[in-house]
């Protein structure tokens, strides 16, 4: 039997399979964005929390929810358009301004007011970073545990300092001058990975935790 397909018959059947293309392709996409979740726009900003409290606390900035962080942990980065926003960490509430393309984390501290930190992105995926964000009341240094080689320069209060190294797992510790303050929890360090130590308190009552990427995020 033949069939014989009319010109008008065939631009029918074409915009069918057309049609059933571009369905295709959108269910697709919606399952990759469903899979994967968004992604940023170009220019967003990123924000997480890190809580230095001794209790869970939730935070917003704007209508970005960053919520139920346990003790001594931070929540992942979350993003949102650059501009000025009203924080609430807890009960307390600042103004924050965040720019396109770079990266903050929301200090909750164990007592005062809560504080915004800059964290620049680290892009060098062959190496891994150790960087320290020194919120004390005094200069700090970070040497390995025996104090023999220094792994980040003394680092003023209030100020951060940085150093690129091989990526390994590391033993160390927080002097002040030759004076040891004492041990930081061993930290494995990953190629292209930021380890943020977060060193709270004053005085002798120092809280050196580090800050990294939630594993499941990475």
């Amino acid at each position: 039997m033949t069939f014989t397909t009319t010109p008008r018959r065939l631009a029918k059947t074409l915009a069918l399979v057309a049609g059933m293309s571009v369905l295709s392709m959108q269910a697709f996409a919606g399952g990759d964005s469903a899979l994967y979740g968004p992604t940023a726009p170009k220019g967003s900003s990123f924000v997480r929390i890190y809580n230095a409290g001794n209790a869970e606390v939730s935070a917003t900035v704007g209508t970005t929810n960053l919520s139920d962080v346990a003790p001594l942990s931070s929540s992942d980065f979350s993003f949102m358009p650059g501009g000025d926003y009203s924080a609430k960490v807890g009960s307390q509430t600042l103004p924050v301004k965040l720019a396109g393309d770079h990266y903050y984390t929301l200090v909750n501290n164990a007592s005062g007011a809560p504080q915004l930190i800059e964290e620049p992105q680290f892009k060098n995926k062959q190496k891994s970073l150790v960087r320290v964000q020194n919120l004390s009341d005094k200069a700090l240094t970070l040497k390995t545990a025996d104090g023999k080689t220094e792994v980040v320069p003394s680092v003023a209060a209030k100020s951060r300092g940085e150093r690129e190294i091989n990526p390994v797992k590391v033993s160390l510790a927080l002097y002040d001058g030759a004076t040891k303050v004492g041990d930081v929890k061993p930290v494995a360090l990953e190629r292209g990975e930021a380890a943020v130590l977060y060193v709270t308190g004053s005085g002798s009552s120092l809280s050196p935790v580090w800050v990294k990427r939630p594993v499941s995020t990475r």
